[in-house]
């Protein structure tokens, strides 16, 4: 029997630029009074498998610290994810089979990186699975705020953060994924996930795009 795979030590690779993305089929429009924003799983424990001070994570930090300050200058709410450490197998379910244990219940494992961390009013989820709403109610928060658009971003793009989108949009809530919010294993992975996503089931724009469309 193969080991449980481990999160991989991820190469610097460079974010994509505006004249990189791909073209989204959806033609929504994002609308402050409509959309959410969402900080997947900005902890240390993931972000540790980057390099630090180097792209593509201090880059995508610095955009998602922006796309916060926008998001609460608007009156977007703001929803983070975040695992908790040492879960029981049962719970952590076919996870534990590609990925191993995972974190460990200690702040060096499990806090949300201090420059994004949680501000009065925003919503910390526990996540259970790649997708945000699994086993969560941020569909439930998102309805009771009048919100049917969900702006994405953190890590990782193709898996937490495209599954979620994926699954937004099976819930008739309209993803929008920060392209250059986002970190992934490598470059290639990280433009695979925005080109599924922009052809099946979401707009992928820049956080300069998403920041001009809330303010």
């Amino acid at each position: 029997m193969n080991a449980p795979r481990r999160l991989p030590t991820i190469a610097p690779y460079e974010l994509p630029g505006e004249n990189e993305l791909p073209v989204s089929r959806p033609e929504w429009t994002l609308d402050r009074d409509r959309a959410a924003l969402l900080v997947h799983d900005m902890q240390a424990y993931f972000v540790d498998a980057f390099a630090p001070d180097a792209a593509p994570i201090e880059p995508a930090v610095a955009h998602i610290a922006s796309l916060l300050e926008a998001a609460r200058g608007a009156g977007v709410p703001v929803f983070y994810t975040a695992q908790n450490g040492d879960q029981d197998r049962r719970d952590r379910g076919l996870q534990a089979d590609l990925w191993g244990p995972g974190m460990r219940h200690v702040p060096e494992h499990q806090a949300i990186l201090p420059e994004l961390a949680p501000a009065a009013g925003d919503i910390v989820l526990v996540k259970h699975r790649y997708s945000a709403f699994q086993r969560s109610n941020l569909d439930a928060l998102m309805r009771a705020r009048d919100r049917d658009q969900l702006i994405i971003c953190g890590i990782y793009a193709h898996i937490g953060c495209a599954l979620t989108a994926a699954e937004a949009f099976q819930r008739d809530i309209e993803p929008f994924m920060a392209a250059d919010a986002l970190a992934d294993f490598s470059r290639s992975w990280h433009d695979a996930a925005l080109a599924h996503a922009a052809d099946c089931f979401a707009v992928v724009r820049s956080t300069r795009q998403i920041i001009e469309a809330l303010t």
